[in-house]
């Protein structure tokens, strides 16, 4: 009878242990909630807010955890395994940690591209890189306090490794290639490019084995990253997004060319001063380049802020530049062919 009663209160010692650990994880809650993201709004920095909330769920956590422990251990029966239990704890506290340093990896890491402008378009696949460094770390941790040789296990991955590599060249080759683009950036997340068979579109995210664009149409294109890295790529946004744009057009050898380039600049600085995505204060210039079938021919050149903006920029252009000609009397001749027939 002594021995049920004293099972008994073990037990309900144990229960009121596990309890209070979850009454002393609402606590804290209310005291983070009440007072210390109170406190953490005031500062001028918003990385106090970020760290607070990515270690608030954690921090809950442990203190379950820590109650779950001290409880059980209240329990002479379960005190019997405390071997077993410590492992099981020393576990649960690495994947506690690994969980820590994860979020906290996100929070830093979305706080130091917000505030590095040519980080910003950061691909996901560096992020995914990070994470599965840190549970890879946390997994060497587990087996070396299980005194698990690390040695053999590597050796074994680097037997199977060489098996699924011949099984997954393909894939292995794209996430190579991705690792690629993502360190000599011939590319970037947002940039508008051209790549072969009339594909083009913005960079919406290098992945770990495909790198999808955006189309204009709206559409998306998936491309393996191994033939983004063996392909010849235009970017239209590198160096910079702003570009010039250069219009064919051709007038009538009975043209004043003096007069045609005067109204063409002038029409051509028009547009460039009240067209939206136009360079405002570029001056637009021609150059006289061919003596064609019909017309002497020339080239505008004009500038737009990024590659789509050339459309709009052209469409109103040609427009303009149509009324200024009938305006002016000059004259876009259609081909012409005289024949003239020998006598016999």
């Amino acid at each position: 009878m002594a021995l049920n009663n004293m099972i008994y209160t073990e037990i309900i010692i144990a229960t009121a242990g596990i309890i209070g650990s979850f009454i002393a994880a609402k606590l804290l809650c209310f005291v983070l909630d009440r007072y210390i993201k109170s406190f953490t709004k005031k500062t001028k920095t918003d990385i106090d807010d970020r760290i607070l909330a990515a270690l608030e769920r954690p921090f809950i956590i442990l203190v379950v955890i820590i109650g779950l422990y001290f409880s059980l251990l209240q329990v002479d029966y379960v005190r019997q395994y405390v071997g077993i239990m410590n492992d099981a704890f020393f576990v649960l506290s690495v994947l506690w940690t690994v969980f820590v340093l994860y979020r906290l990896t996100k929070v830093l890491m979305e706080k130091w591209v917000s505030t590095n402008p040519s980080f910003q378009n950061m691909p996901r696949l560096v992020v995914k890189i990070a994470d599965v460094l840190i549970y890879f770390i946390g997994l060497i941790i587990i087996l070396k306090h299980f005194n698990i040789e690390i040695t053999p296990f590597v050796a074994t991955l680097g037997i199977g490794g060489i098996a699924i590599g011949f099984a997954l060249q393909d894939t292995l080759s794209n996430f190579f290639s991705g690792l690629y683009i993502i360190s000599d950036r011939p590319i970037n997340i947002g940039d508008f490019i051209e790549l072969e068979d009339d594909i083009s579109g913005y960079v919406e995210d290098i992945g770990w084995r495909t790198t999808r664009i955006r189309t204009l149409p709206n559409t998306m294109v998936i491309v393996p990253n191994s033939k983004i890295a063996s392909s010849i790529i235009k970017n239209d946004t590198l160096p910079v997004p702003e570009m010039s744009i250069v219009i064919q057009c051709g007038v009538s050898y009975a043209s004043d060319l003096d007069k045609v380039e005067e109204v063409t600049i002038d029409t051509a600085t028009e547009i460039q001063k009240n067209t939206e995505g136009a360079v405002k204060d570029f001056k637009p210039f021609i150059r006289y380049h061919t003596f064609g079938d019909s017309n002497i021919n020339f080239s505008i050149i004009l500038r737009v802020k990024t590659f789509v903006d050339k459309y709009l920029v052209t469409h109103e252009f040609i427009k303009a530049l149509k009324k200024a000609y009938d305006k002016e009397g000059i004259e876009i001749s259609w081909p012409v062919r005289k024949i003239y027939y020998g006598k016999k």
